[in-house]
């Protein structure tokens, strides 16, 4: 039996790249997705008749628990195991202090965080019987605040990060749980930036560019692998480097 990865928000960007990835590896995919149904099927039709792998499309919001719950089940039931779960659902959005909100910061949390949480907790229930990997997406914005307009963002990704080493914790030894932190990557989140505010940006990038996702996606695979055997509870940044 073949082995089977879960990408949350895995119908663009990172998500999508890391759903790619795993399938040129064999693996069969799993693509949870909020909004996007159309693109979601499309991709796992291109994936399956180029690698000859099984797929499922799932939507759900992970910040709630009873979609959360169906969803894994529903996993279960087709695949019979989930090996490596990718925790890469996300949103942002940046206001000035000034306006935001409440609502806004606590959907934030809701989908970076609490959703990180809960997927993994449903997750765990079948994974700390036979083992798997747990790879989390953060961001450099959850380890150092460049702009106060994320301060909502960057605490959800701070959070992240902690809830990272706390479940290399609570799973060790049967899963091991490691992230990575972002830097300036090519996805649609980032696709609307200024032209002027990217080239300011790229200035404090010691490789001079923005990453693609595909850079961000290898480094997932490589901590979910077995190459990654003795990483646990460690959080990788991948930005180009920092001037």
């Amino acid at each position: 039996m073949g082995k089977v990865v879960l990408v949350t928000g895995g119908s663009r960007g990172i998500g999508e790249a890391t759903v790619r990835l795993f399938a040129s590896y064999g693996y069969d995919v799993v693509i949870n997705y909020y909004s996007g149904e159309d693109r979601a099927i499309n991709i796992a039709r291109e994936i399956e008749g180029e690698y000859g792998v099984r797929t499922l499309c799932l939507k759900a919001d992970v910040s709630v628990e009873e979609e959360v719950k169906v969803m894994v089940d529903k996993i279960i039931n087709k695949f019979g195991k989930i090996d490596v779960l990718v925790n890469n659902a996300g949103i942002a959005i940046d206001t000035d202090f000034s306006v935001k909100s409440v609502s806004n910061f606590r959907r934030i949390i809701d989908i970076n965080l609490i959703g990180t949480f809960l997927v993994s907790k449903y997750v765990s229930k079948d994974m700390l019987k036979h083992g798997g990997a747990i790879v989390n997406v953060g961001s450099t914005n959850g380890i150092d605040s460049y702009y106060t307009y994320s301060m909502d963002y960057d605490a959800s990704k701070a959070g992240v990060h902690i809830l990272t080493k706390n479940l290399a914790i609570e799973f060790a030894p049967n899963i091991r749980v490691n992230a990575v932190a972002p830097g300036w990557i090519m996805t649609p989140m980032n696709e609307e930036l200024d032209d002027d505010f990217m080239k300011e940006e790229k200035k404090r990038i010691i490789l001079d560019r923005f990453g693609e996702p595909i850079e961000v996606a290898k480094v997932i695979y490589f901590l979910a692998s077995e190459g990654a055997s003795y990483v646990n509870g460690t959080v990788v940044v991948v930005d180009g480097g920092r001037k």
